[in-house]
This record gives C-alpha cells, sequence and structure tokens, in this order.
C-alpha cells in the first residue's frame, strides 16, 4: 500500500513529466509555421492553450514562455525574449482562469482565460514587434495575423481539451494519484 508521501511523489512526477512534454511539443510547433502573406502562422498556440488549462500557473509559464524561447532560440532568435515574457504571461493567466476563477463552470472560467491569454499574446507580440523590428508600420502589417493565431490557438486548444476528454482524464490521473 502507497503511503501518502509517495502518492504525492508520483503526483510531482506525473505533473512534471507532462510540463516537460508539453514543452518540447511548444518548441516542436514553434519549429514550422503556415505560410500566410508576410510570415507564418504558428500552432503553438494552440499547445500552450491545451497546457495552461490543465496545469498550475508556474508549470504554465514554463510551458509557454521557456518553451516559446527555447524554440525561438533554436529557429528565430530574435524575439526570443518577448516570447518568454508574452507566452509566458499568457499561459499563466490562462491557468489561473482555468484553475481559480468560476471552481463550478471550469469550460467557461477556461474559455475567458484562453481568450484574455489571446489578447496578451496579441499586444505582447504587437509591441515586441515594434520593439525588436523598430518600426511601428511592421508591427501593423502583422497585427491581422497575429489576431487569427490568437484565435486559432484558442479554438484548437480549447477544442481539443474539452471535447476530446483530455481535461477529464488529466484530472482523474491527478485526482487518483493525489
Amino acid at each position: 500500500m502507497e503511503t501518502q508521501s509517495q502518492k504525492h511523489t508520483l503526483t510531482i512526477t506525473i505533473r512534471i513529466t507532462v510540463t516537460a512534454l508539453f514543452m518540447a511539443l511548444n518548441i516542436a510547433m514553434s519549429s514550422f509555421g503556415i505560410p500566410v502573406p508576410g510570415g507564418h502562422l504558428y500552432l503553438c498556440d494552440a499547445v500552450i492553450v491545451l497546457a495552461s488549462i490543465l496545469l498550475k500557473p508556474w508549470e504554465a509559464f514554463v510551458v509557454g514562455g521557456l518553451g516559446s524561447f527555447l524554440g525561438d532560440f533554436l529557429f528565430y532568435p530574435e524575439p526570443m525574449y518577448v516570447s518568454l515574457v508574452t507566452h509566458g504571461l499568457q499561459a499563466a493567466v490562462i491557468s489561473f482562469f482555468s484553475h481559480y476563477t468560476l471552481k463550478k463552470h471550469p469550460r467557461i472560467a477556461s474559455g475567458i482565460g484562453a481568450v484574455i491569454g489571446a489578447a496578451i499574446m496579441v499586444t505582447g507580440y504587437t509591441l515586441g514587434k515594434i520593439y525588436v523590428y523598430s518600426t511601428f508600420e511592421y508591427a501593423m502589417l502583422k497585427l491581422p495575423f497575429e489576431i487569427v493565431q490568437g484565435l486559432v490557438g484558442v479554438v484548437l486548444g480549447f477544442g481539443i481539451c474539452w471535447h476530446f476528454g483530455i481535461h477529464k482524464a488529466f484530472t482523474a490521473l491527478i485526482n487518483r494519484e493525489a
């Protein structure tokens, strides 16, 4: 029979492993994009939204912020610090809403968090592009694509989490081990 300490250790191990897997998936999704006029549309936001709904805020920050930072470092280093702050904050906010607000309505809470997170991502990257590339005009040209990327991330991440029962399975796994 497992002791409470062993169950706690197993839960921590599961959480660390899931965080690392989502971080690796975020890095992988940062490595390629769907070509659109003026750049690429990346699907890493879907990973960030999904992970952030499931994980605690600090774990979500690691997936979103550190995962995006490393993805940019490896594939496109100019905005890596913008990604660290923007995606990290996006992920932490989504997670906070998902875990600490509207406890009786987790889908609504995570939906609100995901939409606010998308707004943080769009704002952060728009301001970041002004800083990194030193031009307001360039940032404004990219703004519609940032909005599309944010919305696609919300729809895919939220949909995958709730429609396919990932939230239910993850919650059952963590609660069984706790």
